[in-house]
């Protein structure tokens, strides 16, 4: 992509003709981007792997908290995706529109920030809402306070996602990568220093996690404005200049757009948060070992979300240009793409989940005996399912490219919460309890992978010219 510059005439992007360019195309900018949402749950990994040497009723009480922060997190997620789409074709229409693309990224911040007050209120009344649900008082209590020293921390983690989103579409990957990585590692220093007590600070275990976390989150977003303030391309648009003039007609298509995209995150990530809640009616450690293993799925599957979120800025950009044959390509190559990236990860945890289930908690520790042993029956059918939802997030991601949101919002709804959940919930109060809600979310990710693909179809084959 070219320099950008205020003033110029419009000019269409030039797209790849042929399909090895195209996936040289789509790979220099996913695998970056993957990498990078990989090193950014690793924020998250990091705060999973100190708190269980911490004990399994923390891991429990972290896994319950995490259900209601990102329950949040997923309301906050469809401005932030809505960046991808608007930037992309815009510049797929015309690469010297610095003026349409500032509008949308900077009232996609305006919306993750004016949310934030009401994102906290909410998360005020976390305990009385997992006691509500039935959880164990004291796990109850304990996520709550973990959530809330999490909350600062939520605005700064969505407007980076943002931030990391403009850039993508202006094929920018690599520094963000670096930024993203020198988050994570702050977030382990300071997870060492508040978790554990270390170099004079206070021992504070569990919200000591979460300090960590949203300072990290913090510092991390500081370090993309100055990148993009710094930057020869991403100067140009005057991203934080006038910051607080407002743009009401932009801010509402950021809303118009990202509401159902909120939704679709909601209903998908919903599906897997309330697992939790099912395996909390059946015990803690069935909390604790549902933790380690959907981390693991989680942690593998920023690698195809991240190939996915390069295949929408693809697509937008080809869609934005008009280029009919360039969408096909572009779709097709990014859903194959993102499903072999998780097929080696997928076919390593089946074959040595005890290997895996020991980076999490100490095989020699008699009181993870419990935990190791159902985490050892979850990841190979977890390792299954990664594959579909590989497929699921790829169809998806495409779609948004395509600026197609609600009927992604409509099947997805279907997939999880008519097929997903009542098969986890009835096979998990069956005789196959815990394994049984594991056989739910498969189910609910194939059904996903199916109606999703099917739409994609539709719209890129189909209707196509």
């Amino acid at each position: 992509m070219t320099t950008l510059e205020t003033g110029r005439s419009p000019q269409k992007v030039i797209l790849p003709d042929n399909w090895r360019d195209e996936a040289r195309s789509l790979l220099s900018l996913g695998i970056p981007m993957a990498l990078t949402q990989l090193a950014a749950f690793a924020v998250y990994t990091v705060d999973v792997l100190m708190i269980g040497r911490i004990s399994p009723e923390d891991l429990a009480a972290a896994s319950l908290g995490t259900v209601i922060y990102f329950a949040l997190w997923m309301v906050g997620a469809g401005p932030v995706m809505a960046v991808s789409p608007l930037v992309s074709q815009a510049l797929g229409a015309n690469q010297n529109d610095t003026r349409d693309v500032r509008r949308s990224v900077r009232m996609a911040l305006w919306v993750i920030f004016l949310m934030f007050p009401a994102v906290l209120g909410a998360l005020w009344v976390t305990e009385p809402v997992a006691l509500a649900l039935g959880q164990d008082p004291v796990v109850s209590a304990k996520a709550a306070d973990y959530v809330l020293a999490l909350a600062i921390g939520w605005p700064f983690a969505l407007a980076t996602m943002a931030l990391r989103n403009f850039l993508a579409a202006l094929g920018k990957t690599t520094i963000p990568l670096v930024l993203v990585v020198i988050t994570t590692l702050i977030n382990a220093g300071l997870n060492y220093i508040f978790i554990f007590g270390n170099f004079g600070a206070p021992r504070l275990e569990l919200v000591g996690a979460g300090i960590a976390s949203s300072m990290s989150y913090t510092i991390g977003f500081f370090l993309f404005v100055a990148y993009i303030m710094i930057d020869k391309q991403g100067r140009l648009f005057h991203l934080f200049h006038h910051f607080w003039r407002s743009d009401w007609t932009r801010f509402r298509e950021v809303v118009h757009l990202g509401w159902p995209i909120s939704m679709t995150t909601i209903f998908e990530g919903m599906l897997f948060n309330s697992a939790v809640i099912l395996m909390g009616l059946i015990g803690i450690m069935e909390v604790a070992a549902y933790q380690i293993s959907i981390n693991v799925v989680a942690l593998a599957f920023m690698l195809p979300w991240g190939i996915s979120m390069a295949g929408a800025v693809r697509v937008g950009l080809a869609k934005g240009a008009e280029n009919t044959l360039a969408i096909k390509r572009a779709a097709s190559v990014t859903l194959i793409a993102a499903t072999l990236s998780v097929v080696a990860l997928a076919l390593a945890i089946a074959l040595f989940p005890m290997g895996v289930a020991a980076f999490y908690l100490d095989p020699n520790d008699s009181a993870n005996a419990e935990v190791i042993s159902l985490a050892l029956l979850f990841l190979p059918i977890a390792s299954l399912f990664m594959v579909f939802d590989a497929a699921q997030v790829a169809a998806n991601q495409l779609l948004r490219g395509l600026k197609d949101v609600r009927w992604p919002m409509y099947l997805s709804g279907v997939s999880y919460w008519l097929i997903g959940f009542p098969v986890a919930a009835i096979l998990g109060a069956s005789p196959y309890g815990a394994v049984g809600i594991w056989y739910g979310l498969t189910a609910g990710l194939i059904a996903a992978t199916v109606l999703l693909s099917g739409r994609l179809w539709w719209l890129a084959w189909h209707k196509a010219p």
